[in-house]
């Protein structure tokens, strides 16, 4: 008597194909193919500057030299024409870790305030954030530039200029991070809060939870998969800003973070190569490290959001 089998589904076929040897196989291809450029950047940081002038990455093999010189050179030389990224590394730093901690916080209480509490027009207030998503950065470069140095008028309120100068400019670049972060950081964060289960809500307001206890030990806990998806994706999107940082930060070395420098250097010393790929991989090794630090959250962040419902 033969056992009864069902018979094979779209989904499990499309499953077991993406789970066979072959597709393995053309994985890994296709994850070496990507790295090269990577490996290539790495390994011309560290060749001499005669080598790396003169032929290309790949001929390392054939005649293996190494230097650190060219990051020490880019990093700590006294010729600002150089380099000196140390303290433009610094200054990335210092603009990216408020930028991303500040729109993570005010979007998780927004998220809370229109998933789980109840007042007018709540829902008209999450249509026009929702549609705030599609108003393009660049349209508003220029009225925030202009509420920071003129000022802003409302009715018969009126806010002063900010008229921030030296280091004081980071406000300024965290103020508009933070203001472009909302919208989509918002957005998803509600998409996963109005799906956390209302029995369990509930259940702690019986225990005698306020919102604010509720917010803190119940909901932040059970959405640290998508703060880790959205706090990834807005340190890339901040570390690798130049457009903000050119027009709020006043681009000296004091506020102009890595990005600035680098552009600043592909202008003027685009022939200094062993400048140029140290300068580089600088600038994306701290990237690389948090999102290999923080890709467990990521996945689980984007599982969490395919299986929900």
């Amino acid at each position: 008597m033969s056992a009864l089998v069902d018979p094979p589904t779209a989904a499990g076929r499309v499953k077991r194909r993406l789970s066979s040897r072959t597709a393995t196989v053309v994985s890994i291809v296709i994850a070496l193919v990507w790295t090269i450029p990577t490996f290539g950047l790495f390994l011309s940081s560290l060749r001499p500057e005669d080598q790396i002038k003169s032929n290309g990455w790949w001929n390392f093999f054939s005649d293996p030299q190494l230097t650190l010189h060219n990051y020490g050179e880019v990093l700590f030389s006294a010729n600002d024409q150089s380099g000196r990224l140390a303290s433009y590394f610094i200054n990335s730093i210092v603009i990216t870790i408020p930028a991303v901690l500040f729109p993570l916080f005010f979007c998780a209480l927004a998220a809370y305030a229109l998933s789980w509490t109840k007042f007018r027009g709540r829902d008209w207030i999450y249509i026009a954030i929702f549609a705030l998503q599609v108003v393009p950065l660049q349209m508003a470069l220029v009225p925030l530039l202009s509420f920071f140095s003129k000022g802003i008028a409302i009715g018969s309120t009126y806010w002063k200029p900010w008229d921030f100068q030296g280091p004081d400019k980071f406000i300024q670049v965290w103020f508009a991070h933070a203001c472009f972060a909302l919208p989509l950081g918002i957005f998803l964060l509600h998409n996963f809060m109005a799906e956390l289960p209302n029995d369990l809500i509930e259940a702690a307001r019986v225990d005698g939870a306020g919102h604010a206890r509720i917010f803190r030990s119940i909901v932040l806990p059970l959405i640290v998969p998508a703060l880790a998806s959205l706090a990834i994706f807005q340190f890339l999107w901040v570390w690798n800003d130049l457009l903000v940082a050119m027009i709020f930060a006043d681009g000296t070395e004091k506020t102009a973070p890595l990005t600035v420098k680098l552009a600043d250097l592909a202008g003027t010393r685009g022939n200094e190569w062993q400048r140029l790929t140290a300068g580089a991989f600088v600038s994306i090794i701290v990237p690389l490290v948090v999102f290999l630090s923080l890709q467990r959250f990521f996945v689980r962040g984007l599982l969490a959001g395919s299986v929900k419902g």
